[in-house]
């Protein structure tokens, strides 16, 4: 099988970029149909992959009610939008890459599995941490024994003041009934990562965490609804939003507030939508830290910490083993190995793009995956299976039930008796 054919379902900023391989890559993809309400969005989205009038729809059902139009989808709706359009999907004939995460409901994850299994699809989701080199590469290392036997993982998520105000307390999943818990819809990459490197079944999780910082007890002395709207310490916080949002850089997260970029547009859309609010009199209540503690069955303990306190929005890690330690840094994409027995540093710097803008590289790793599955017709091995992606959504949700019951959860009775 040569060029594989996908429609987009939801032309936000992550379907545009995952679609920007068929541009260039068009001997392997094209883009053939895309369904988004937005017709700014639409139009744009048209434009830009050369989209007749006939192939562009309103909504998902629009879509998926039509004959089967290409040899898959991808879906990036919203995190409580994902289950409906996956399962006509797979049902329809469809090959599925859906946005991370599955969903906020750990049944229809399960179900969706179950789904792509019933009919031989190939059911990918959007777990691009693990094609990125960074990742990939201490991997690597582990399965060549380069720490001996791993024993523990200490991994850290840092979000970033910044990251945390505009998507999770101003923006999008700010709130865990319309999205999902931060954990889920933030980490599910990282606790992804954890399982692929730990290399065996979660057991048991434990976590804690809150939202402690962004509410209205800690907002500034007469500080107003909107940041607009007079603040009296706008010269020194620094999520006051004309600060983010009215300058002259008109990238993410900028980019975001609003599909028209001039000058104009964007100060309306601080007046009248919610990137415009102060950060302490929105309507969030996802955590702003939180910590989660996880056993694998073949011993190898991990914590992972993911918190808004920090400058940079990077992630780093620590890897123990029996016979030396990995430290890393994504953003920088440097990681460093020591020999215990040789009392040697290696030190191996990645030539591929660090930092968060495309996921280091694994954005584009994801979608080169996805074509060769399909091309193979799903005999292929994918890294991100829902097979794969289950487990570890399933243990982003007994993280939840933990923080919120205070308690440890065995993953089998989590499994079982939750799901």
């Amino acid at each position: 099988m040569g060029k594989i054919t996908i429609a987009l379902i939801g032309a936000g900023q992550r379907g545009v970029n995952y679609t920007g391989y068929a541009l260039e890559h068009p001997d392997e993809l094209q883009v053939v149909a895309v369904a988004e309400p937005n017709q700014q969005r639409s139009q744009k989205f048209k434009s830009l992959h050369g989209l007749s009038d006939e192939m562009c729809f309103e909504s998902w059902e629009d879509l998926l009610a039509r004959p089967k139009l290409a040899d898959a989808v991808l879906i990036c709706t919203q995190d409580n939008m994902h289950y409906e359009p996956t399962m006509k999907a797979l049902e329809a004939g469809y090959h599925v890459l859906l946005e991370k995460p599955m969903s906020p409901d750990p049944l229809e994850c399960i179900r969706m599995g179950e789904r792509s299994e019933q009919y031989g699809r190939v059911f990918s989701i959007c777990h691009v941490l693990r094609y990125t080199d960074f990742f990939g590469t201490i991997k690597t290392l582990l399965n060549e024994g380069a720490i001996g036997q791993l024993m523990s993982i200490q991994h850290n998520e840092n979000v970033a003041y910044w990251h945390q105000a505009h998507s999770f307390v101003r923006g999008n999943w700010r709130k865990a009934a319309e999205s999902s818990p931060m954990i889920l819809a933030k980490s599910c990459h990282d606790l992804d990562i954890i399982l692929w490197l730990a290399g065996a079944d979660c057991t048991h999780v434990s976590s804690f965490g809150s939202l402690s910082h962004f509410k209205m007890e800690n907002a500034p002395k007469g500080a107003p609804q909107r940041c607009l709207d007079g603040c009296p310490v706008s010269d020194t916080c620094p999520y006051y939003a004309p600060k983010v949002y009215l300058t002259d850089n008109i990238h993410w997260p900028t980019s975001a507030i609003s599909d028209d970029l001039s000058l104009e547009a964007r100060t309306k859309a601080l007046q009248e939508g919610p990137y415009g609010k102060c950060v302490y009199h929105c309507d969030n209540d996802v955590v702003d830290h939180q910590v989660v503690n996880m056993e694998f069955a073949n011993g190898v303990t991990a914590a992972f910490t993911m918190s808004a306190f920090t400058n940079d929005c990077s992630r780093t890690l620590k890897l123990m083993g029996t016979k030396g330690e990995i430290r890393a840094a994504m953003e920088k994409n440097e990681i460093e190995v020591i020999d215990f027995e040789t009392g040697t540093t290696k030190q191996i710097s990645l030539e591929t793009p660090g930092g968060h803008i495309g996921h280091g590289g694994g954005d584009f790793g994801l979608i080169r995956d996805f074509v060769k599955l399909v091309q193979q017709g799903g005999q292929g091995n994918g890294l991100t299976s829902a097979a794969h992606s289950v487990q570890s959504h399933l243990m982003a949700f007994a993280a939840e039930r933990s923080r919120l019951d205070r308690r440890v959860v065995n993953m089998r009775e989590f499994t079982f008796d939750g799901a």
